[in-house]
């Protein structure tokens, strides 16, 4: 088995070295002061590479300014560049970072443009020594692979593996791939389809793990669990993100508890042809217990194998109550995309684009949109990834600038540059309305 390895910094992605832990900044990456503490409590957390968003030059200035300040208080944790649109910064993020993340389907808006700055990018590398992700992202695939191949599973992966075959050409193989959508079914179907086109070849790049976009809570734990189980538990990935609309922080202790599971855990419970097979579980906390549970549970949901669950909890010997085990069945459920209980939230993580507070903003979203059993809505930081990310959307919030918001319909927007505080009364009567006059039904 030919399986390449990939050099980041003091560390090494793939091969036959243990699952890479990573998270991203919240900040602004502008805000040097800002970043650089919160690199140093996300590194002493646990974080192994920790990605900075970097949409301009005076990005790439901070970010220069923040890995010195990194290398004089004595933190080596590598750090990622993330570019979207403008190819050129990813040239001059190249020279600073020990690696880059750049999206297939936004690098350069031409193709024969994207193979030129591609090559200048992988000439820099190899003299730097900085690894490359190509980061596919469901929403945002390229209009050429759309027309070819849909908004599918196998878009993404053919449009990784275009580039792919780009870096091979240039006698480049230090780089990871990605293939993150909040959809955990597309998600997992992406990457199985890659991984069935690396055994073909024999030729096995690094993965990157994420279900992007996956909310916050206990429902965004659920459902970055059940997508990247169902990977891991079947020897898919060797670095993974947990993407949470909360403290970055917060994400670090989940994806080290995914990774040793699996690490650990031989392979999936076997039910036996038992639809609604019952469980006990005897744990030290809850979220224990939910991550347990949805890396059991959830691969097999997804799949189909089971059609629902029973439960019995004790969390340190204490039985819990059938309403919240009730309450994480509905989560799980609908985690899988088996079950819709209420509605579906795609929110991402918040970076140095967002110009709100986004994780107050979610929260309020959910409370006064919760009657809303069915639809899909959105609350995205910004419009750089934002329309494009919630692919799966009805309706999307999604930062536009400083107290301005876009309310969406689909992928169209319906409101722009509304004032911050009047935003969700928007999104509510746009609803309403298309509700009202029957317009436009949701997906789920």
């Amino acid at each position: 088995m030919n399986k390449v390895s990939v050099k980041v910094g003091n560390l090494y992605i793939g091969g036959d070295y243990p699952i890479v832990i990573q998270t991203m900044c919240n900040t602004s990456t502008q805000d040097v002061e800002a970043s650089f503490k919160q690199c140093l409590r996300l590194s002493k957390a646990g974080a192994q590479i920790i990605r900075l968003t970097v949409q301009g030059m005076k990005e790439v200035e901070a970010l220069k300014e923040i890995k010195k300040n990194l290398s004089n208080a004595g933190i080596t944790t590598p750090l990622c560049a993330d570019v979207h649109f403008t190819a050129d910064v990813a040239l001059a993020a190249a020279e600073i970072v020990e690696k880059i993340r750049i999206n297939p389907g936004n690098f350069a808006k031409d193709f024969n443009i994207a193979r030129s700055k591609f090559t200048q990018l992988v000439s820099i590398c190899k003299r730097r020594g900085v690894a490359i992700r190509i980061g596919v992202n469901h929403g945002s695939l390229g209009n050429r692979i759309i027309t070819k191949f849909g908004d599918s599973p196998l878009g993404m992966k053919e449009s990784v593996m275009e580039w792919i075959n780009m870096a091979e050409e240039l006698n480049f193989n230090q780089i990871v791939v990605s293939l993150k959508s909040s959809n955990t079914l597309i998600m997992t179907e992406a990457y199985r389809l890659l991984a069935a086109e690396f055994k073909k070849r024999d030729k096995y790049y690094p993965v990157h793990l994420g279900v992007t976009e996956a909310g916050n809570g206990q429902s965004g734990r659920i459902k970055s669990a059940v997508g990247l189980s169902t990977l891991l538990s079947e020897g898919i990935g060797d670095t993974i993100r947990v993407s949470l609309t909360e403290d970055p922080e917060n994400e670090i202790p989940i994806a080290r508890f995914l990774a040793k599971y699996f690490s650990i855990k031989e392979k999936k419970i076997i039910f036996n042809n038992n639809r609604i097979p019952e469980l006990h579980y005897s744990e030290d906390s809850w979220e224990e217990f939910i991550l347990k549970a949805s890396s059991d549970l959830g691969p097999h949901l997804l799949d189909k194998n089971i059609d629902d669950v029973k439960l019995n909890v004790r969390i340190k010997g204490e039985i819990v109550s059938s309403s919240k085990i009730a309450e994480f069945r509905d989560d799980l459920l609908q985690a899988s995309r088996r079950v819709f209980t209420k509605p579906e939230y795609i929110a991402c993580p918040g970076c140095g684009r967002t110009l709100f507070n986004l994780e107050s903003v979610f929260e309020e979203v959910k409370r006064r949109t919760a009657h809303l059993k069915g639809y899909n809505i959105a609350v995205m930081g910004c419009v750089v990834n934002g329309p494009g990310e919630m692919a799966d959307a009805d309706y999307g919030y999604v930062g536009e600038g400083k107290n301005r918001v876009s309310i969406y319909r689909g992928k169209t927007p319906v409101y722009r540059a509304v004032p911050e505080k009047e935003a969700i009364d928007k999104l509510l009567e746009l609803i309403e309305e298309d509700a009202h006059n029957k317009v436009f039904r949701p997906r789920i």
